[in-house]
C-alpha cells in the first residue's frame, strides 16, 4: 500500500515556503507517504506568455529544488514537484524529493504544446532521456507530465518497466477537462497501473486553468476526482501487479518490433 496526498495549490515564490511546510505537514499527520504537486508549482504560469523571463529558470539546486527539498524534510514526507531547469537547455522537468529532503529521481517533459496560454515551446526545450522506473517507498514509479499523455508511449515505456503507479502533475485548461480524464483513464487500463495527476488550480495570467485532481485504477476506473485542495487516498500496489496477468495488461512490448517501425514510418509534424 502507498498512501498518496494530492495538494492542488502553487507556491510561486520564496515567501510561501512556510505555506507549502503546513500543507505537507498536514498531509503527513493524515498518513500519506507521498504528496503530488502540480505542474511547476513554484513558478507562476510562465507559458500564459511568448516571452521567457529567465528568472523562471534555475540551475540544479536552485531556490526552487532547495525549497522543495527544505518542506519535504521539515514535514517527514516524500514530494512530487518540478522547476524549469537550466542545463544547458531549459527543461520543464519533474523533480521527486524523499522524506530526508533528498532530490532522487527528475524526469524532463517532452511534449510541449505551442497554442494560445499554453506556449510552452518559448520557455523550455523537450526533454530526450527516456523515463526509467523510480523504486521509492517500497513502489515502482514513473513520472510523466501533461502533455506526455497524450502520446502515450513513455507510460508506455514505464509499463513495461513494471510501473505501479504513474503520476502525472499537469496544467490544462477547464473546458478540455473531459479529454484528460479519458486519456488519464486509457492510460491506466492499457498500461495496468495506478494514474495518479494534480492540476494547477485554477485561472492565471488570462489563461482558463483548473480542472480536479484525478486518480485511476489499473481497471481504468476513475476512484477519486475532486477540486480540494488537499485529499489523501491509500493505494493498494498490488492491483497493478494483478492487472498485469490478465488482459491487457499480460501482453507484451515487442520494443524490437516497434523500433522498427518508427524506423521505417515516414512520420508528419504538424498539420497536413
Amino acid at each position: 500500500m502507498l498512501s498518496i496526498a494530492l495538494l492542488r495549490a502553487v507556491f510561486d515564490t520564496p515567501a510561501k515556503k512556510a505555506q507549502l511546510v503546513e500543507q505537507l505537514t498536514l498531509a503527513q499527520q493524515q498518513g500519506a507517504d507521498l504528496v503530488v504537486l502540480p505542474e511547476l508549482p513554484y513558478n507562476p504560469w510562465s507559458p500564459a506568455v511568448r516571452q521567457a523571463n529567465p528568472e523562471d529558470a534555475e540551475a540544479p539546486g536552485g531556490w526552487r529544488e532547495a525549497m522543495q527539498n527544505a518542506a519535504a524534510r521539515a514535514a517527514g514526507i516524500a514530494v512530487l514537484g518540478g522547476v524549469i531547469r537550466l542545463a544547458g537547455n531549459c527543461f520543464n522537468t519533474a523533480l521527486l524529493s524523499d522524506a530526508e529532503g533528498r532530490t532522487i529521481a527528475s524526469y524532463a517533459k517532452v511534449h510541449l504544446p505551442d497554442e494560445e496560454g499554453f506556449r510552452e515551446t518559448c520557455h523550455y526545450a523537450p526533454g530526450t532521456a527516456p523515463p526509467q522506473v523510480i523504486q521509492a517507498m517500497e513502489a515502482r514509479i514513473g513520472l510523466q507530465i501533461c502533455s506526455d499523455a497524450n502520446r502515450p508511449v513513455g507510460s508506455q515505456l514505464l509499463a513495461a518497466q513494471g510501473a505501479q503507479i504513474i503520476l502525472a502533475p499537469r496544467a490544462t485548461s477547464v473546458a478540455t477537462w473531459d479529454r484528460w480524464r479519458l486519456v488519464y483513464q486509457a492510460m491506466a487500463l492499457t498500461c495496468a497501473t495506478w494514474v495518479v495527476s494534480v492540476g494547477r488550480p485554477g485561472p492565471e495570467r488570462g489563461v482558463p486553468i483548473g480542472g480536479p485532481s484525478l486518480v485511476v485504477n489499473p481497471q481504468g476506473e476513475v476512484v477519486l476526482e475532486t477540486t480540494e485542495t488537499l485529499v489523501v487516498i491509500e493505494l493498494d500496489l498490488s492491483a497493478a501487479d494483478e492487472a498485469r496477468k490478465h488482459y491487457p495488461g499480460y501482453l507484451q512490448w515487442p520494443a524490437g518490433t516497434y523500433a522498427n517501425w518508427w524506423a521505417a514510418a515516414d512520420v508528419i509534424n504538424g498539420p497536413v
